[in-house]
């Protein structure tokens, strides 16, 4: 394991490289595809900081609507087990638990959650473009 430089600023290197050298220099096509590697780097500079708290926040919401369940050890596992625990609550939904009453509110609000938290890594522009003042946008309707 290395101290230094570190992933963040490894890809910050990347970023700089990419925005100040290539992109302003590289007409075209390449200079598009260089815009789409910049992008990247930036999205996986994100997870990487967040997906930690990420991963957590969605086993908790997952134990809300799911029962609560002992949590893996370990990023691999614990991405295993919560796409695991997402197809057990798609089964849910599919057969109608989510219809209505108190279980269709914490799986709106758990889903809601874990769509914003995807966005905040993939496109938090769009969330900035889409709601400036809100910290958070009412990504599902809870009253459809």
């Amino acid at each position: 394991m290395q101290d230094r430089p570190t992933y963040q600023e490894l890809l910050a290197a990347i970023e700089r490289f990419l925005d100040d050298d290539i992109v302003p220099n590289t007409p075209g096509g390449r200079g598009f595809h260089a815009r789409v590697a910049a992008n990247a780097v930036r999205t996986i500079r994100r997870e990487l900081e967040s997906e930690d708290e990420q991963l957590a926040a969605e086993w908790a919401g997952l134990d809300v609507l799911l029962g609560e369940r002992e949590r893996p050890a370990g990023r691999a596992a614990l991405r295993k087990a919560i796409a695991g625990r997402n197809e057990a609550l798609c089964e849910r939904i599919r057969k109608g638990d989510a219809d209505q009453g108190p279980f269709r509110n914490q799986a709106l609000k758990h889903i809601g959650d874990s769509v914003q938290a995807k966005l905040s890594v993939s496109n938090p522009d769009l969330l900035k473009r889409s709601h400036p003042d809100a910290d958070r946008i009412n990504v599902i309707d809870h009253n459809v």
